[in-house]
């Protein structure tokens, strides 16, 4: 083992990104995004949409229900949490 293979090891992998809408504020510091994607069928090759959702850390309570926001990858913040908001992209319009 060189020098060089240690150095790798040590280094993070990069983080993983999605961005979705936010369908639920209602516990503290938590909200529920949900990301929706365009996959290819592996069979019929035909373009499915996938939505899933997930669990991610507000730490401000800033964003409300309909939000357009960026969630980052992170280490497990409780059971279920292991995204955290990192920024709103677009506020939804509030009536």
């Amino acid at each position: 083992m060189t020098g060089n293979d240690k150095d790798n090891m040590n280094e993070r992998a990069k983080p993983k990104f999605r961005e979705g809408l936010v369908s639920s504020n209602k516990m503290d510091k938590s909200v529920v995004v949900t990301v929706t994607q365009k996959v290819k069928h592996p069979i019929y090759k035909k373009y499915v949409s996938v939505t899933k959702k997930y669990m991610a850390h507000d730490e401000k309570n800033e964003c409300g229900i309909g939000d357009s926001v960026r969630i980052v990858e992170t280490r497990p913040l409780s059971k279920n949490k292991r995204w955290r908001v990192q920024s709103i992209l677009e506020k939804a319009a509030n009536f």
